[in-house]
């Protein structure tokens, strides 16, 4: 008898190996995944602008990238002594502007020249909700928890997402012919939504990938959402607050991707990283100890040979 229904992932044509660098920008599911490729021993650069979830912000992170376009002073803004960027994260937010700056332009250069040689490009869709200032249209990637009435809110199309992102993939094809680009829509659900329009957001971004895919051959989907969402439909599978998966649950759909993306060499090794640093992260009852002085030893020593 079967109790759930399995979602299984075709093999993917295109296998990533360790000459692989993989580039992944998106919400913070990418930072998930980011953790357990980094663990698996792989070169990776994430969320260069820190975390974004909607489809228009990261298609105009990925062209500022490409064009590796400093950002300016007058393209920062200052709150209660706090300088920030619309299109960052507030971990790059701080006191002094100079040093603002100099944080977002290094990160951006660093991830500019990364893009250069990527293989895979991981894209991570969060909601298809938008929040554009009232002063000038502009879609932002962060509020930094600006009174509401500065922005209005509004669910993308199907139609503005595919086209803001069929100019964007044929421009990165132009610039960078080697790389290929997967999707994800995120499992994590955006309840202050409300539980309706978290439904149609994440129906818009599916429906707006596909349509990519249809358009666009050397892109490709993985389906976390519906992994997350119908095969461990269960509770015991998410954090407390029952909307971010656990880490059983990213474990899970960590499994299903490297069964479909790496070789058989690449799965390998991948699982010896992650033994390793399994190891690494065990908490002794006696770290002083000259028995556990040699473990760690031998366990470091193994990972260097490995990498």
């Amino acid at each position: 008898m079967k109790f759930r229904t399995e979602i299984f992932v075709p093999p993917s044509d295109f296998k990533l190996s360790y000459a692989c660098k993989i580039a992944m920008q998106g919400s913070c599911f990418a930072e998930n995944m980011a953790s357990k490729f980094l663990n698996a021993g792989f070169s990776i650069d994430l969320n260069p602008f820190g975390i974004a979830y909607n489809p228009l912000s990261l298609s105009r992170n990925l062209n500022r990238l490409s064009d590796n376009m400093p950002y300016v002073s007058d393209e920062l803004f200052e709150d209660n002594g706090i300088y920030h960027s619309f299109s960052h994260h507030s971990r790059f937010s701080g006191t002094d502007s100079n040093e603002v700056l100099a944080e977002i332009n290094s990160r951006m250069e660093q991830a500019s020249v990364f893009l250069r040689t990527a293989r895979l490009l991981i894209v991570t869709f969060g909601t298809a909700f938008v929040y554009r200032l009232q002063s000038n249209g502009n879609v932002v990637s962060n509020c930094h928890k600006l009174p509401a009435k500065l922005f209005s809110y509004k669910r993308l199309t199907i139609e503005e997402i595919v086209r803001e992102w069929d100019e964007l993939i044929i421009r990165l094809q132009t610039l960078y012919p080697s790389l290929r680009i997967l999707f994800t829509v995120s499992p994590i659900r955006h309840w202050k939504d409300g539980a309706h329009e978290n439904q149609l957001s994440k129906s818009v971004l599916l429906l707006s990938v596909e349509e990519l895919l249809r358009k666009h051959s050397h892109c490709s989907y993985f389906p976390a959402y519906e992994i997350l969402l119908d095969d461990l439909r269960d509770y015991r599978f998410y954090t407390e607050d029952m909307l971010h998966p656990s880490s059983q649950a990213i474990d899970y759909v960590w499994e299903k991707f490297t069964e479909a993306w790496f070789d058989g060499e690449t799965l390998k090794k991948a699982r010896d990283f992650e033994k390793i640093h399994q190891a690494l992260n065990h908490v002794p009852f006696h770290p002083e100890s000259e028995a556990y002085r040699q473990f760690r030893e031998k366990a470091e020593t193994r990972l260097r040979e490995l990498k």
